[in-house]
């Protein structure tokens, strides 16, 4: 069983934070590992293994408009199932 069963993807519009900022942020809030945040003010790409993505994507969702969301089960896709 994975640690983190979640790999929630998503981008932000127009966000409130730079990069830095918004890679404190997430794990300060959230549970998970294997953060990537990358972007400027414009685009922010965030990449996070969770068991809450929801609160990722409230979270984000307060900073600026997030869409390409994207929530992987990998226990699932490690089992050969879809993901």
């Amino acid at each position: 069983m994975l640690e983190y069963r979640y790999d929630t993807q998503l981008l932000i519009e127009n966000c409130s934070i730079d990069e830095d900022a918004l890679f404190d942020l997430i794990p300060e809030k959230v549970e998970g590992d294997s953060l990537l945040a990358v972007g400027d003010e414009e685009l922010m790409k965030v990449h996070f293994h969770t068991n809450e993505p929801w609160k990722v994507l409230e979270l984000c969702a307060s900073l600026g408009e997030i869409y390409d969301i994207i929530v992987e089960d990998m226990d699932r896709q490690s089992r050969g199932l879809h993901g």
